[in-house]
C-alpha cells in the first residue's frame, strides 16, 4: 500500500510518499521562511495562498522522483489540526478532492501525534512505552505513550510554547526568523555569558512549563542595552541555556518517577544542537531518541507514516479540520 502524506499545518508545504512494506519512498517539504521572514512570524492568508500554489508541482516531482503513477496512490492521509485554519483548509481540500478523483480513502490525523511518532518512521527499534517530550513553536507537551500508542498528558506550557518563545527573543535581538536556528548561532559564538536569566518552574513539584517570564525578562533586558555583537551573543547564549535546562530537567525528572527508560524528543525545537548534544551527555542510563533532522521540522512523511499506522487500525468518517491550539490527541 502507498500512503501520500500531506501537511499544511503552518508555513511549509510538505508532500511524502510512504510504503506499507519499503517504508518512505521519498518526500519534498517546501518552506516559505522567506515569504514571512519580514514579518517576524506567519501571515496565515500569504501561507494559504502558497501552499494552493505549491500542492500539485509538488505532487508532480514526488511522482517522478520516486518513478511512480498517481493511481499508484491508495490511501491520502493530511493534517487536520492543531494548526492555522487557512493553511490547514487548503490541505484538506486537496486530499479530499484528490482521494475523490481517485476513488481511494482520505484519513485526518493529528499533527502533533506526528511528531511524536516520527522518530519510529525511520528506526524501527522505538517501541512503546516511552516518555514523549513534544517542543515546537505552537507546543511543549510531556506526555507518555504506552504499548497501544495511547497517551497521557503529564505536563504542558501553561503560557508560551519553547519555540514561539525564542522567535519572539529572536526578533527583539534583531535576528532572522524562524528565531531557533538564529538563537543558536548567535549563542555559539560565546562560550560563557554575564547574564543569568530565570529558569521558570525547574524546581516545581509538577512537569508543567512555564516561558512567559523569561521572555519578558529576556525583552527587558535586550530593551535596556545598547545592542552589540558581543552582547547579543551574551543573551543568546544564557536565554538558549534557560530553555534547555528547564526542558532536560523535567524530562529526566519525569523518566526517573515514572521509571521509563525511553525518551523521545520531536519538533521543531528538537533540531536544536545544544538541546540534543546536552540529552544525550546528560541521560546516562536511559535511551534517548530524536527523529532525523530533516523530520524535525513540519513534513509530509511523518502524515504519511502516522496515516499508515492509522490505516491499519480504524476507518475515519471524520474528515473535518482542528484548527484549535490543543490537539484532539491531547
Amino acid at each position: 500500500m502507498v500512503i501520500l502524506g500531506v501537511e499544511s499545518s503552518c508555513d511549509e508545504t510538505g508532500l511524502a510518499l510512504y510504503h506499507s512494506e519499503r517504508g518512505l519512498l521519498g518526500h519534498i517539504t517546501s518552506s516559505q521562511h522567506a515569504i514571512h521572514e519580514k514579518y517576524g512570524g506567519i501571515v496565515p492568508e500569504l501561507a494559504s495562498r502558497d501552499h494552493v500554489r505549491k500542492f500539485i508541482p509538488i505532487l508532480e516531482n514526488l511522482l517522478e522522483k520516486t518513478e511512480l503513477d498517481i493511481r499508484d496512490i491508495n490511501l491520502i492521509s493530511f493534517t487536520n489540526g492543531p494548526g492555522l485554519l487557512g493553511p490547514l483548509l487548503t490541505g484538506a481540500s486537496f486530499s479530499k478532492s484528490l482521494a475523490y478523483s481517485l476513488n481511494i480513502r482520505a484519513i485526518e490525523v493529528d499533527h502533533l501525534e506526528a511528531h511524536i511518532m516520527s522518530p519510529m518512521m525511520i528506526d524501527c527499534t522505538i517501541k512503546p512505552p516511552f516518555l514523549s517530550l513534544l517542543v515546537s513553536g505552537g507546543h511543549t507537551f510531556l506526555s507518555i505513550i504506552n504499548k497501544d500508542q495511547e497517551h497521557e498528558l503529564i505536563g504542558k506550557s501553561l503560557d508560551d510554547a519553547a519555540g514561539e518563545v525564542f522567535d519572539k527573543v529572536a526578533r527583539t535581538l534583531g535576528l532572522g526568523y524562524p528565531g531557533g536556528p538564529e538563537i543558536s548561532k548567535a549563542a555559539s559564538l560565546a562560550n560563557k555569558s554575564s547574564f543569568k536569566f530565570p529558569r521558570p518552574m525547574l524546581k516545581s513539584e509538577d512537569y508543567n512549563f512555564s516561558f512567559s517570564g523569561l521572555k519578558t525578562s529576556v525583552i527587558n533586558t535586550i530593551k535596556q542595552r545598547d545592542l552589540n555583537d558581543r552582547l547579543i551573543s551574551d543573551i543568546a547564549y544564557d536565554f538558549e541555556n534557560s530553555i534547555i535546562d528547564v526542558l532536560i530537567t523535567k524530562t529526566f525528572k519525569a523518566a526517573k518517577n515514572y521509571q521509563i527508560k525511553n525518551i523521545v524528543v520531536s519538533g521543531g525545537v528538537s533540531a536544536n544542537k545544544k538541546l540534543r548534544t546536552r540529552f544525550l551527555s546528560e541521560g546516562k542510563g536511559n535511551n534517548i531518541y530524536f527523529p532525523d533532522l530533516e523530520f524535525s521540522t513540519d513534513n509530509g512523511a511523518m502524515i504519511a507514516f502516522l496515516g499508515y499506522l492509522k490505516s491499519k487500525k480504524y476507518i475515519s468518517s471524520n474528515l473535518e479540520i482542528n484548527p484549535h491550539t490543543i490537539s484532539d490527541f491531547f
